[in-house]
């Protein structure tokens, strides 16, 4: 099977197709891998390394929900095509919504990462005011989703937002997100730390809760989503909060090796987003062995259920309260710390999410063959 998927650079969307890449590979299955945002970085293409089954073409057009995106998207479009007439894939799995309306035969899926409207409605509790640009881009997801034969969403919650956005009859598929346990060390020692991840200013995942009270435990945010190359000379770019009370560490953006030293050695996540489509950065803190102090959301409630440990929904009184009763009560942060990574092995392993794709794909040529 040949697999066409698209990813951009920006987003944990490019962690996302590093699993499915990588596992769809590993699965005899050819894959033609398309991103969009920037050119990535040597750092971030090196798991491509060794996977002989996988074309890579970087480019640098902008995403829908740029505010420029609309004067990319017609060329974007162009490209892709391109791609799909010389390469000739039997499936396309779209990782952006507006992509689903690609001019070409061939048999495709779009996949909700995430879009502009739905972060409006979770953060503010409205749509954005309307605009000429708005309504380009409500037209062209409507359309990727409408001339999709799939529509694949993270969770429920994100499919009945996407309902409230553009319409009751969208029918979704819900396959959950994975991550490769390997990544990850849930048997180190851990030290009395919370960990939260989000830059200060971002309202959708609200990590400044956390400065807002002391804590009995030091605190560390870490301002970035994604992990960076490893730089020659060590560079201390941390900002540090400190009294004899408490402590908050905010780092900068860390490499891959210190995220998974920093998400080893924390006994607690602080999963504190009101807008979180995909929920990657709890999967990764439950994959090791941290307990999740989560914001009382749909998402996280249909996500980790009873695996979790909730505060009420955005106060960050209750999260103060949350965070206390965790650092005095070390045998209950253990148990959740192993609660969370039970449930991750059970349902957010990327073996499954990939097992749960080709399900799918297998589904849509089958489909495709009897129509034809």
């Amino acid at each position: 099977m040949r697999v066409l998927v698209t990813a951009d650079t920006f987003s944990g969307v490019w962690t996302y197709a590093r699993e499915l890449v990588t596992g769809l590979v590993t699965h005899g299955a050819q894959v033609i891998l398309v991103s969009f945002g920037d050119i990535p970085l040597p750092h971030q293409t090196a798991w491509m390394q060794g996977l002989h089954g996988l074309e890579y073409h970087p480019t640098a057009f902008r995403l829908d929900w740029m505010q420029e995106g609309e004067q990319d998207f017609h060329a974007a479009q162009e490209y892709l095509c391109a791609v799909v007439r010389d390469t000739r894939p039997d499936l396309l799995h779209l990782n952006q919504l507006s992509f689903g309306a690609l001019p070409v035969p061939k048999p495709r899926l779009v996949v909700a990462h995430g879009d502009v409207i739905t972060w409006w409605l979770s953060v503010h509790g409205r749509e954005p005011a309307d605009s000429a640009w708005l309504d380009w881009y409500r037209e062209t997801v409507v359309q990727g989703m409408k001339r999709s034969e799939a529509v694949v969403t993270n969770s429920r919650w994100m499919e009945q937002m996407l309902r409230l956005a553009y319409g009751d009859n969208l029918e979704c598929q819900v396959i959950l997100p994975g991550r490769n346990p390997i990544y990850f060390n849930p048997f180190v020692s851990k030290e009395e730390t919370v960990l939260a991840i989000g830059r200060l200013w971002d309202t959708g995942k609200q990590v400044g809760l956390l400065t807002q009270h002391s804590h009995r435990m030091p605190v560390c945010i870490v301002g970035a989503d994604h992990p960076v190359p490893a730089p020659t000379v060590p560079i201390r770019a941390d900002v540090r909060v400190s009294t004899d009370k408490h402590e908050i560490s905010v780092k900068g953006a860390q490499t891959e090796s210190q995220l998974r030293l920093l998400y080893s050695r924390s006994t607690i996540f602080a999963a504190t987003s009101r807008y979180e489509p995909t929920g990657l950065a709890s999967i990764e803190a439950a994959f090791s062995r941290c307990a999740l102090a989560a914001n009382d959301t749909p998402i996280y409630r249909e996500l980790w259920g009873d695996a979790a440990l909730y505060f009420e929904r955005n106060n960050a009184d209750s999260l103060a309260e949350l965070l206390d009763q965790l650092g005095q009560d070390r045998e209950l942060a253990r148990l959740y710390g192993t609660r969370a990574y039970n449930r991750a092995r059970e349902r957010f392993t990327a073996r499954r999410m990939v097992d749960d794709y080709l399900r799918l794909y297998r589904q849509l040529r089958n489909s495709k063959i009897a129509v034809a």
